[in-house]
């Protein structure tokens, strides 16, 4: 997981470009909410909107999922409750 990228993937550059050129503007990589740990790829803090951009691996896409080789048994069982 080290070689995950944490922000600026191509789908959030895409996803950022498109927004941005449309007029909207937001906040990358922050906090959604003051006491909140997690962080939201984009953020509209006006509208109160947090986007989180996940990629193949999350979501388990069939074209592109590919299972981990190391602790299977841990990402298996962690996929049956998503």
């Amino acid at each position: 997981m080290v070689a995950n990228k944490r922000r600026d993937t191509k789908s959030e550059l895409a996803l950022r470009s498109i927004l941005h050129s449309r007029g909207l503007r937001f906040r990358v990589d922050c906090s959604p909410m003051k006491g909140v740990r997690s962080r939201a790829d984009i953020v509209f803090t006006k509208a109160k909107i947090a986007v989180f951009v996940d990629g193949c691996f999350w979501h388990g896409c069939p074209e592109h999922f590919i299972m981990p080789k190391t602790n299977t048994d841990y990402w298996l069982f962690g996929r049956a409750f998503r």
